[in-house]
């Protein structure tokens, strides 16, 4: 397939910067890949970063190793950078800093450029084409599901971003002398990422769903909204699900873009590009392609992340074949809908991945029941309504765990449900009584699905998830 590409990666490349000193905060992952991105250009750079407890002092060695200053103890406070005034150009944020922190507008009034990781990566990594997945739910698996897909096909097409590797870290990679470029690059993109850099524009964007989320950043979901729809407006072409409510409510403000269907040629009485008939056959404008069911994976909206992929794929020249081998090899995704084990006839899921209500309402739908749920951590804003139809017309059975498991008893007693509800500490407690609920009440699955942000308890989604498929394999 490569090099008869009909959409080409161009040639040029550059750093795009030049400045007397950079400072990084903080030293988690996108932190420390964009330090040593920028000294690995020859740019002045310092790290700093609030804690200076024995692990991030652990952390930090590696980079001190490079030459690159450290400094420890230092909050996200104006005087926290005075030692560089005069000579500071420039300030990298991570992804978990709010755009709008007061310390960042004082940056911004002084003149100094404020920018976050995935800024600095782009203009790394600009030379090379780039698909840009965002969207509330489902883009990771797009993000892993579309990597595979061309890869299978002979291209290379690694991913990173928002998960994986940091989109700084795999462009210091390819600035190593032995690397050879790949095809393309297959980004996911938080909102917290694409506001703190609306340089990017990428070759693609693709835009699964938008549903309300990370409400205490953004304020509004109408914020929300544009974060995102700002990345699209920036690519050259633009993927649509037109199954999401949102996305398809605003479709006619839109005056381009490729739209895809898994409930037919026309949702909503709008055409679709592509989509999947009656029968299952995945179709465009010239007639059937492929058969849907090639992808394994269960549930309604991963017939919409398997569009959006097809499509994508499509437009860069792959042929239906090469598209439905790729989808019909891919082994799932990690912490979303994850199937782990079973026990007694109950399939054991672990959905970590679903961190607000939306996601978890999407991988309650793709479960046959009756079902045992696992739900907790540290609760977010949003409409739970979906989630709680779910819960009555599925769930035989809850386990709450965490910080936020009182306030979602008191929310799920309120709805109405008659099912048991059992509130446990950790999820250490929790898993060995959705066991014994599952036997009791002979449940045909079992979902970690928590509804909720990890932080309470685990430094991420991925770590729950991990500590969750242990207990289960422990125990089965």
């Amino acid at each position: 397939v490569t090099g008869s590409n009909p959409v080409s990666p161009t040639s040029q490349s550059g750093i795009g910067f030049f400045v007397d000193r950079a400072v990084v905060v903080g030293l988690g992952r996108s932190g420390m890949g964009a330090a040593k991105l920028l000294h690995s250009q020859g740019l002045p750079v310092s790290v700093i970063e609030r804690g200076d407890d024995p692990l991030v002092e652990e952390r930090a060695e590696p980079l001190r190793q490079l030459g690159i200053e450290v400094v420890l103890g230092l909050p996200l406070l104006p005087e926290s950078f005075d030692r560089w005034r005069g000579a500071l150009d420039m300030v990298v944020i991570s992804p978990g800093i709010a755009w709008d922190h007061p310390t960042l507008e004082a940056l911004r009034h002084e003149g100094i450029q404020v920018l976050g990781e995935m800024a600095i990566a782009w203009r790394a990594l600009s030379h090379i084409p780039w698909f840009g997945i965002t969207g509330t739910n489902g883009k990771t698996t797009v993000t892993h599901l579309l990597s595979h897909v061309l890869q299978s096909a002979g291209l290379s097409a690694p991913m990173g971003g928002n998960m994986g590797i940091s989109a700084a870290e795999m462009a210091l990679q390819l600035r190593q002398p032995d690397a050879i470029l790949p095809d393309w690059l297959v980004m996911e993109l938080s909102s917290y990422q694409i506001e703190a850099a609306t340089e990017i524009t990428p070759r693609f964007g693709i835009w699964t769903t938008l549903t309300p989320d990370h409400l205490e950043r953004h304020g509004t979901v109408d914020n929300y909204r544009a974060i995102k729809r700002g990345l699209l407006e920036r690519s050259e072409l633009a993927i649509f699900n037109a199954d999401d409510p949102d996305l398809r409510r605003h479709r006619n403000s839109w005056d381009r873009g490729f739209w895809v269907s898994a409930d037919g040629p026309e949702p909503g009485g709008c055409p679709a590009d592509l989509w999947i008939d009656d029968e299952g056959l995945v179709c465009d404008q010239g007639g059937p392609l492929f058969s849907a069911n090639v992808l394994a994976m269960p549930g309604r909206h991963n017939r919409q992340n398997l569009l959006l992929v097809a499509a994508a794929a499509r437009m860069i020249g792959l042929s239906g074949n090469q598209i439905a081998s790729g989808l019909a090899s891919f082994p799932g995704v990690p912490h979303r809908l994850e199937r782990i084990g079973s026990r007694n006839g109950c399939s054991m899921f672990n959905d970590s991945k679903a961190t607000n209500y939306a996601a978890a309402e999407v991988g309650l739908k793709a479960m046959d029941a009756p079902v045992v749920v696992l739900a907790g951590g540290q609760t977010k804003r949003g409409d739970a309504d979906g989630w709680l139809k779910q819960l009555h017309a599925k769930a035989c059975s809850v386990v709450l765990f965490g910080s936020g498991a009182d306030e979602l008893h008191t929310l799920i007693a309120s709805s109405g449900y008659d099912g048991p509800l059992h509130r446990c500490p950790d999820l250490s407690h929790a898993v060995p009584v959705a066991l014994d609920e599952a036997d009791r009440l002979g449940a045909i699955s079992l979902l970690l699905s928590p509804a909720c942000a990890s932080f309470d308890q685990y430094k991420d989604f991925e770590a729950r998830g991990d500590h969750f498929r242990d207990l289960i394999q422990h125990t089965i």
